[in-house]
C-alpha cells in the first residue's frame, strides 16, 4: 500500500530553536518552504492553527495556487466558524487547490488557549460538538437539496450551499486526540486518524482503539494511521545523537527564558492527553525502540508533534518502516531548521521508505499490530550502539 510523507507549511522561520526572523506571515518564506516539499517527494503539508497566528485557510490557498502537486492538510477549529460557513471555506479552497485539501478537525485540549478566543465548552462538550460539526460539514459538501438541522450545538433551516468541492464526494477528514472521547468521535468520522510519535508498543495499542471506536461507530472500514516525528538525522549515527543533543540544550535554553506563569504551567502539566502521555514515556526512559528519542518532548512540555526520531537516514527510515508495518500510512516529519530538514528528509529518507514499501508490496508482506513482536525485536538488534549514546551526551 502506498505510503504518504506529511511536512509543515509554516509561515514563518521560527520554531522551538530558532527565533523567528521576519514576520508571523512572511509570503517568500512561506512559498518556499512549500516549495522545498512539493520538490523533494513530500506529498502534503500541513497548515497549524493557532490563536493569534496568521489565519490558516488564505494562507493554504496563497500556497495551493502557486504550487501544481502539493497537498494540504489544513487545521481548523470547530469554534472560530459556523459550520455552514466553514464547509464553503473548504469547498472553495479545494477548487482552487484542484482538489488537493484534507481538512484536520482540531478539538482543543487546552482550556486556556481555547478559551483566548471565546470557547468555554468543557474537553468532552468539545468533543462532541466536533462531531457534530464534522457530520454538518460533510452534509454541506455532498447534498445538493437544502436541509434543516436540529442538534446539540447547532441549530439552522433551509441551508444549500452554492459551491462545492472537486473532490467526490467530498475532501478528507482528519482528526486526532489521545483520550476516548477522541476515539469515539475520531474513529466514528475520521478518514485519517493522527497520532504523535510513541513507541511501538503504545502506538499498537492506540491503533487498535482507534479500530475499535470505529467499529462500535458501526463503521465497516477505519481510519487511515498517521504518526508524527521530529527527525533528527546526520551522516553518522554519532553525528547525529550530537545534533540530538545540541537541539535540546538549545529547547531547554529557550524554554529558561519563559516568564509568563501560565506558560511555564502548561509546559510542566499540560491539560491534553496526547501531551501528557508523551511526558509519561520520557518519564519511562530516554529511548525506545530502534530510533525514538523522547528527551525533545520532555524539554517542550510534550508540546504537539515532539518526539524524536535519531540517526542516519537510513536508521531513522528503518525505524519510519517499523511504523509502517505497525499499519500507519501516513508519515509526519518535521525538523526543527524548518526548510533545511524538510530538504535533508526529502532528499535522504523518504525515498528510502518509499523503496521498503515497494518492497514489502512486491513480496506481498503482512502488515499490522500483530507483528509488534516482530518489529521490535529487528528494532533491537538495528538499534545504535549505547555507547554511541554515552560519547554524543
Amino acid at each position: 500500500m502506498p505510503v504518504e510523507f506529511l511536512g509543515i507549511a509554516a509561515t514563518h522561520n521560527g520554531s522551538e530553536t530558532d527565533v523567528r526572523s521576519g514576520p508571523s506571515f512572511d509570503k517568500e518564506y512561506t512559498l518556499r518552504l512549500g516549495r522545498a516539499h512539493e520538490d523533494h517527494g513530500w506529498d502534503r503539508v500541513l497548515f497549524a492553527y493557532g490563536s493569534g497566528s496568521p489565519i490558516p485557510a488564505p494562507a493554504a490557498a496563497y500556497l495551493a495556487s502557486r504550487l501544481d502537486r502539493l497537498e494540504i492538510l489544513l487545521a481548523h477549529r470547530p469554534n472560530v466558524a459556523y459550520p455552514t460557513y466553514a464547509a464553503r471555506t473548504f469547498a472553495t479552497l479545494d477548487q482552487i487547490s484542484d482538489g488537493r485539501l484534507t481538512v484536520h478537525f482540531i478539538t482543543g485540549g487546552d482550556d486556556h488557549e481555547q478559551a483566548r478566543e471565546g470557547d468555554l465548552l468543557t474537553k468532552d462538550e468539545r468533543y462532541a460538538r466536533t462531531r457534530e460539526y464534522i457530520e454538518i460539514v460533510k452534509k454541506v459538501w455532498t447534498h445538493r437539496e437544502r436541509f434543516d438541522h436540529e442538534g446539540e450545538f447547532y441549530r439552522f433551516h433551509d441551508f444549500v450551499s452554492d459551491v462545492f468541492p472537486v473532490q467526490q464526494p467530498r475532501p478528507g477528514v482528519s482528526f486526532g486526540g489521545s483520550s476516548p472521547a477522541a476515539y469515539a468521535a475520531g474513529g466514528a468520522e475520521a478518514d485519517v486518524y493522527g497520532l504523535w510519535g510513541e513507541s511501538l508498543a503504545d502506538t499498537a495499542r492506540q491503533i487498535e482503539a482507534v479500530r475499535a471506536a470505529a467499529k462500535a461507530a458501526g463503521r465497516t472500514d477505519a481510519p487511515r494511521i498517521q504518526v508524527a516525528f521530529r527527525p533528527v538525522i546526520a551522516p553518522t549515527e554519532r553525528l547525529a545523537w550530537e545534533k540530538a543533543h545540541r537541539t535540546v540544550a538549545t529547547i531547554r535554553a529557550r524554554r529558561a527564558t519563559v516568564t509568563d506563569p501560565r506558560l511555564q504551567a502548561r509546559l510542566t502539566a499540560p491539560e491534553n492527553t496526547g501531551s501528557q502521555r508523551l511526558l509519561a514515556l520520557a518519564e519511562r526512559g530516554e529511548r525506545y525502540d530502534r530510533a525514538l528519542w523522547t528527551p525533545t518532548a520532555a524539554a517542550s512540555g510534550g508540546a504537539g508533534n515532539s518526539n524524536a526520531l535519531v540517526g542516519t537516514p537510513e536508521t531513522v527510515a528503518q525505524a519510519l518502516l517499523d511504523y509502517y508495518d505497525l499499519g500507519t500510512d501516513i508519515l509526519s516529519a518535521r525538523g526543527y531548521d524548518l526548510l533545511g530538514d524538510a530538504i535533508d528528509f526529502g532528499r535522504h529518507v523518504i525515498p528510502l521508505v518509499r523503496e521498503g514499501v515497494a518492497r514489502r508490496d512486491r513480496e506481498g508482506a503482512d502488515r499490522g499490530p500483530h507483528l509488534l513482536a516482530k518489529i521490535q525485536s529487528d528494532a533491537e538488534a538495528g538499534a545504535a550502539p549505547a555507547a554511541a549514546v554515552a560519547v554524543a551526551g
